[in-house]
């Protein structure tokens, strides 16, 4: 044992490298000064070097700019882009200080700023109270990653002017005229030997850019301008434009909305400020009625694409509230929602001025202050109570679609699980199915029939080798106005799924339907026309796939039998009836007319021959009209959903057009 560990020992102690005597010593050791380590990596401070970077140097120098409008001391902002990825970008601020930096007395306080990194105004919060610029570093990338870089700064009367290259200045900061203005103005070209020459700028990103700065502050003014053969063919960018908003971010809203019909008469469009002089919260929140929703965030004016505490205090504060509304009012189904159902739909543009923020990496598009979540969340809540109470009826439509929303989702989840059970094991079949014995699905059928009574007599009736028969239970659940906890509690239409084998929703799969068609089977009367509208609306919902197969029928079982001597026929409902009368059996004597009481009254050779025989019967196909779609989906909720007035409507409007009622 003493021999194994010391063997072990031997082998776990390395190796000396021949490498060990190649004069590796402290000249090795490089220490990257100034903004060296920008241009040797680019991707640690702009993410890469790709089109995406180099328009974030546009963004870097624009946040600056933006900080001074929303400091109070800028009024309007200049953007301009110009032939071979020239940008302009200049403000009518206070103007980067010029005065000698006090710990580098033989540099100004912009030479400062543009050539070292994490310097700045914005770090002890005595000059801006929130800002984009955090980490003192995007002004001096941006000079870092420009092989030409023109700085002019008006202040104290006079015009600086001082020019860079590649990070370096190309000589002294110089007063180039008197002024009575002020403000700062960058001139940059980004380096083709850190992007590469095939590399340009996007007129309508930038522009984009630009829109979206004007939108999160309102009055803000944003004067753009564009050199025309640097816009895209079929461009929404105009060569030249002023953007400003004075709505903010409800305008803002309107521009992504589009026109699109809103679950509530007016978005929810609020501003608060955070408590202990946190900063303040903007949102402006529609949810359109196709159920195209997108989050657009931003902290500091600065975009988080990727979200962040703010956009999880916006999910919290919305959940909460509308649970909240929704246990009061007494909604059924509310406690279910989740952030989810509420953001997934929804058109959000939210924005948050923060102090001291925190983000993920100097690109910034994620915040990662937790402090941010729960002030968000607190404000979000207390206003959209209020919002929910004071307009009722857009209340209670937007809480029916997220509640509708939840319980799709649910049912998905449902379907997934369901998809997983069967995909592991043999799928079981319901103990009430008399399945066929033909064990490919070409040339079967599948007979929904009502109670046992029916189930019965289809059983005799049927081919044994192409026809199966499920009973089910008399009416089955509404799934148009059921709960997902009823859904899934449901054992006949449990057992309706996993006869057919073919998964539901968007888990459905017509190849593994186990029947070649489906058909509904009911009494020719009341009940039974019910039983097959709650069979029908199940599959459009569930199984909408079966019926745009063409794989869904209805069977036409007779509700008469009339027999003169040796002659017997059957008719489907009063109507057919009273044509046999006046015409097969005209002038022959007494007619015996018996009226089924349902499918389980009939012999198994009537319903044999009159339904199941496919070589005598009748099937109607369930079809979705071709170019009715969105008619379809509206009919079947008003005359199934969860509305019983739009049901009083439809009644109403075709009362005239009933006939033979029994009153």
């Amino acid at each position: 044992m003493a021999d194994l560990f010391s063997k072990a020992a031997k082998s776990a102690t390395p190796k000396k490298s021949a490498a060990a005597d190649d004069g590796y010593s402290a000249k090795h050791i490089e220490v990257l000064e100034g903004l060296e380590p920008v241009r040797r990596r680019p991707g640690m401070y702009i993410g890469g070097t790709d089109a995406a970077a180099m328009h974030h140097l546009v963004a870097e120098i624009l946040d600056n700019s933006m900080d001074e409008v929303v400091a109070g001391y800028a009024k309007h902002i200049e953007i301009k882009i110009e032939q071979d990825n020239w940008v302009t970008i200049a403000d009518d601020g206070r103007g980067i200080p010029v005065d000698p930096h006090p710990k580098f007395r033989n540099k100004s306080a912009l030479e400062v700023i543009l050539t070292t990194l994490h310097s700045g105004g914005k770090f002890d919060g005595k000059v801006y109270q929130t800002s984009g610029g955090l980490h003192g570093v995007g002004s001096s990338v941006v000079n870092a990653l420009s092989d030409k870089l023109e700085v002019e700064v008006s202040r104290d009367k006079k015009v600086w002017r001082q020019d860079y290259s590649r990070g370096k200045p190309k000589g002294p900061l110089k007063a180039t005229g008197s002024t009575s203005g002020h403000g700062t103005k960058i001139r940059f070209h980004p380096d083709p030997e850190i992007f590469g020459d095939k590399v340009d700028f996007s007129a309508t990103r930038l522009f984009r850019m630009a829109r979206a700065k004007a939108y999160l502050f309102a009055g803000a003014e944003v004067r753009w301008s564009c050199d025309a053969s640097l816009i895209e063919k079929d461009s929404e960018v105009p060569t030249q434009t002023v953007l400003k908003f004075p709505g903010g971010l409800g305008d803002y809203l309107s521009g992504l909305v589009n026109g699109r019909g809103t679950l509530t008469e007016k978005p929810f469009v609020e501003q608060a400020e955070l408590p202990d002089s946190a900063g303040r919260v903007e949102w402006a929140i529609a949810w359109p009625e196709d159920g195209e929703g997108q989050v657009s965030s931003y902290c500091n004016t600065v975009p988080t694409p990727e979200g962040g505490s703010h956009v999880q205090g916006l999910r919290s504060g919305l959940t909460r509230a509308l649970k909240a509304y929704g246990d009061l009012t007494g909604k059924r189904g509310a406690s279910g929602i989740t952030a989810d159902d509420v953001m997934d739909g929804a058109v959000i543009v939210l924005s948050l001025f923060f102090r001291n923020p925190q983000f993920q990496g100097q690109t910034k598009e994620k915040l990662a202050s937790p402090e941010a979540g729960k002030l968000v969340e607190a404000v979000v809540k207390d206003h959209l109570d209020h919002w929910l109470t004071g307009d009722p009826k857009s209340a209670d439509e937007l809480l029916a679609r997220i509640i509708e929303r939840a319980e799709e989702r649910a049912r998905a989840k449902k379907a997934i699980e369901f998809s997983r059970k069967t995909a592991t094991r043999k799928l079981r079949l319901p103990g009430k199915l008399a399945d066929c014995s033909r064990e490919n699905a070409e040339g079967t059928e599948l007979f929904l029939v009502e109670g046992d009574s029916a189930g019965g007599s289809a059983k005799s009736a049927r081919n044994r080798e192409t026809q199966a028969i499920l009973p089910l239970r008399g009416k089955i659940l509404n799934v148009a106005t059921a709960s997902i906890d009823k859904f899934q509690g449901n054992q006949e239409l449990a057992d309706l799924v996993q006869a057919m084998g073919s998964g539901i929703r968007d888990h459905f799969v017509i190849e593994k339907l186990r029947y070649e068609r489906v058909i509904i089977m009911t009494d020719a009367d009341v009940d039974g026309a019910h039983i097959a509208s709650l069979l029908i609306t199940f599959f459009y919902r569930e199984m909408r796939g079966l019926i745009e197969a063409g794989r869904l029928y209805l069977a036409q079982p007779p509700l008469y039998r009339l027999t003169q001597g040796g002659t017997t026929m059957y008719a489907r409902d009063d109507a057919h009836k009273d044509e046999l009368l006046k015409t097969a059996f005209k002038a022959r004597g007494k007619v015996e007319i018996s009226r089924f009481k349902g499918l389980g009254e009939m012999p198994p050779a009537s319903l044999k021959e009159t339904t199941m025989d496919p070589s005598k019967r009748t099937l109607l196909r369930v079809i979705i009209p071709k170019g009715e779609t969105g008619l379809t989906a509206t009919r079947v909720e008003s005359l199934m959903g969860r509305k019983p007035e739009l049901r009083l409507a439809f009644i109403q409007e075709h009362a005239r057009e009933a006939q033979n009622l029994d009153v």
